[in-house]
């Protein structure tokens, strides 16, 4: 599981930063980590786990 979290992270959080880093170095640290959580945490848990999980499913089912 730890690997899938991994997965699905670390490319989101590349993203974010990609797209949005210049806007968000702006903002104070504390509202930075507010802004970046309010979109991983749902991202993660509503369409990236499941998407991975179904996909290890798939693959290790034949192991």
């Amino acid at each position: 599981m730890a690997f899938l979290v991994w997965v699905s992270i670390y490319p989101l959080i590349t993203l974010v930063f990609l797209f949005f880093g210049e806007y968000l170095l702006r903002l104070p640290l504390l509202l930075r980590t507010l802004v970046l959580t309010l979109f991983l945490v749902p991202t993660m848990v509503f369409v990236l786990l499941p998407f991975w999980t179904k996909v290890a499913k798939r693959v290790f089912k034949n192991w």
